[in-house]
């Protein structure tokens, strides 16, 4: 490759592999954070829209359904961190055909997986609905929400393993800059579907799969406007077998573990719907203001994990230690800081939310108070994570959380909640969950890294 060429290559990717780590960590995980801050925005938009205007039960029809969503798509989503992981890895390397091949073999399983999830989430939704014990009141509107909801689900795929590829460049800007095009055209349509043609919750989906469609086509866009190296070509669209192992390899045990966490959560939301109507909509405005403060953290994660790649494949396993210890430091204050602001000012958050609505507001404070005050430990325990993934283990991390998170969640539900049925006891299973399974990441983070080491000698 010329000077020319690499000059050309680098003016939007970014090299992981030397020079000062924390203003590279911060430039990367900004717009990543800021993204994701904006998907979220999407979904806020939706259930303040739809609370304001449509009222309380649509409310907690749309809110009720995000532990159900994540169940179904979290799979696929999981296979997006292992697409991620393979790119990095070969950039790190300068295998710039290796790169091409898994960009193409990515977009390709993006694009089945996106039209399988569709169809089993518009199939399976009245069945997972009644399986979480869904009240009467809200299951048609909840079912109407989510039947649509699916339809965008290949324009989802599409644009989590194209954004998943563009970060593991580097590149956390465009995909940035789509969300805020994508962000704008959902509000707008939010409002007027709801406000105007009186769509309800059929509205806010449509809005939804709208403006994510129009963020998988600005990706896939881009990805056709890299570097002749690496650029996307529809023409060599096609699964090559080993770049689908290597994904598979790091995304699938990532997407089993997220796809069971989402499980222990929507055993957890079933248990919150006992609670009533009120409490499932106080529950749902907490969890959203909760997944600001997730994101802001995630950031972090992604930025582990793909730091950690890259220097894998260009075998600079000085650095891991580097990004690991600067991830800790960065998800810890901001966890801390962010869930404190979130519980301080509770009940104007979620005043937003639920409008005049105090007893909602006040079991949406209970929540916070026990998560939010807590949530820095759930982002140590992703940074530990992405770091494995990023050293190219992913099984052992799945097991981990498997074991150390939804089991004992589960485990909890049925003995310490089913003898002290409070929601605030519920919520406990959180913190305590974390705590246990950070700490057997931080014994296999280490014992991993030495034998990745040894490995290479």
């Amino acid at each position: 490759m010329g000077n020319n060429n690499k000059n050309m290559l680098h003016q939007r990717t970014m090299d992981m592999t030397q020079g000062p780590l924390s203003g590279k960590l911060l430039i990367f995980t900004l717009p990543v954070m800021l993204a994701g801050i904006l998907q979220l925005l999407f979904n806020a938009a939706d259930i303040i829209v739809v609370g304001r205007l449509a009222g309380s039960n649509s409310l907690a029809a749309v809110g009720s359904n995000g532990a159900l969503i994540n169940l179904i798509v979290n799979l696929l989503i999981g296979l997006s961190v292992g697409s991620g992981v393979a790119t990095a890895y070969f950039f790190g390397a300068q295998e710039m055909d290796q790169v091409k091949e898994t960009i193409h073999t990515s977009i390709a399983i993006s694009l089945l997986g996106g039209v399988v999830t569709a169809f089993a989430g518009i199939v399976l939704s009245p069945i997972l609905l009644r399986m979480m014990a869904t009240p009467d009141s809200i299951i048609g509107l909840s079912q109407l929400y989510l039947r649509i909801y699916f339809l965008g689900m290949p324009s989802m795929a599409v644009y989590n393993f194209g954004s998943a590829i563009l970060r593991s460049l580097g590149d956390t800007r465009r995909p940035l800059y789509y969300l805020i095009i994508a962000g704008l055209i959902n509000i707008v349509l939010n409002v007027t579907l709801v406000a105007v043609f009186h769509l309800d919750v059929a509205g806010v989906a449509i809005a939804t799969v709208v403006s994510q469609t129009v963020s998988a086509l600005l990706v896939l866009r881009c990805l056709t406007q890299l570097e002749p190296e690496m650029n996307l070509e529809w023409k060599k669209v096609r699964i090559s077998r080993p770049k689908l192992m290597r994904i598979m390899r790091v995304g699938l045990p990532a997407g089993l573990q997220s796809t069971v966490f989402s499980l222990s959560n929507v055993l957890i939301q079933s248990s919150v719907n006992s609670f009533g109507e009120v409490a499932v909509a106080g529950n749902s405005a907490a969890g959203n203001i909760e997944g600001f403060i997730y994101i802001a953290m995630n950031s972090f994660y992604q930025a582990a994990q793909t730091f950690t790649s890259q220097n894998v494949g260009a075998r600079k396993f000085d650095r891991i230690g580097k990004v690991f210890l600067r991830c800790f430091l960065m998800v810890a204050a901001t966890g801390l800081i962010l869930g404190q602001l979130a519980y301080r000012l509770g009940d104007v958050l979620l005043g937003i939310y639920l409008p005049g609505d105090a007893a909602a507001i006040e079991f949406g404070v209970m929540r916070l108070a026990v998560i939010a005050t807590t949530y820095c430990l759930c982002g140590i325990m992703e940074v530990v994570s992405g770091e494995l993934r990023g050293m190219g283990e992913s099984v052992l991390p799945m097991i981990v959380s498997l074991l150390g998170s939804c089991v004992l969640r589960i485990i909890w539900i049925y003995t310490i909640f089913a003898s002290h049925h409070t929601l605030t006891v519920l919520y406990l299973s959180y913190p305590v969950s974390w705590i246990v399974t950070e700490t057997v990441h931080l014994i296999c983070y280490f014992y991993v890294k030495r034998r990745l080491i040894r490995s290479y000698e």
